[in-house]
């Protein structure tokens, strides 16, 4: 269940600040979706969501 949350999450910050983040690298991994759908494009960022989570647990690790 918490492991939903955090894709919850992962995905509405994407979906926000998805520009700023492709600056970054994040947003075009090979895992990453955009579809175009009625003049809306949907992003769903399946690979840059595992990298943030890893790099979160390891930030948890760490402190």
């Amino acid at each position: 269940m918490r492991w939903l949350l955090v894709f919850l999450l992962v995905f509405l910050i994407f979906n926000r600040a998805g520009v700023w983040l492709q600056k970054f690298g994040l947003g075009r991994l090979p895992g990453d979706v955009r579809l175009r759908l009625f003049g809306r494009e949907l992003f769903l960022p399946f690979a840059s969501s595992v990298v943030l989570a890893v790099m979160a647990s390891v930030i948890m690790m760490v402190f």
